[in-house]
């Protein structure tokens, strides 16, 4: 197998990548995860989202899709032998400051209260598929 295969890392558990991504890379001693929505693996219901019959987003539960997407991280990180623990750095997507950014924080900190990796929150339009939140995540791996 390629130098690069060996690296790139797949989940059993986490939601199924939107595109030709995997899960995680393997550099040296750092995991690399793709970027980690909601969604949950093999469903096509979003946790916390309401869709219209043309997919748009009617309502979203921030609270439910924040958890459910620390739950996929947590999955991606142990299926590739890293843990939740061995994070050290969070880029965190929001489509809605104003109206997200309280509660997310409030969850954020619930999590991360003995690990305290470096964060980055921004506010971005849109996401690929309909959610508010994306975690992008570095960690550590032995």
């Amino acid at each position: 197998m390629p130098m690069s295969e060996k690296n790139i890392i797949n989940s059993s558990k986490a939601p199924e990548p939107v595109g030709l991504y995997p899960h995680a890379r393997r550099v040296g001693n750092l995991l690399f995860l793709s970027g980690v929505g909601p969604r949950e693996r093999g469903a096509k219901k979003i946790p916390g989202v309401e869709l219209d019959e043309n997919g748009k987003i009617i309502s979203y539960d921030i609270e439910t899709q924040c958890r459910s997407v620390f739950q996929n991280v947590k999955y991606i990180l142990e299926d590739s032998g890293s843990s939740w623990e061995k994070i050290v750095d969070v880029t965190v997507f929001l489509t809605s400051m104003k109206d997200d950014f309280q509660t997310y924080n409030r969850i954020y900190a619930e999590y991360f209260k003995d690990n305290q990796p470096c964060r980055t929150t921004v506010e971005i339009g849109s996401l690929p598929t309909p959610i508010a939140i994306e975690l992008k995540v570095i960690a550590t791996i032995d």
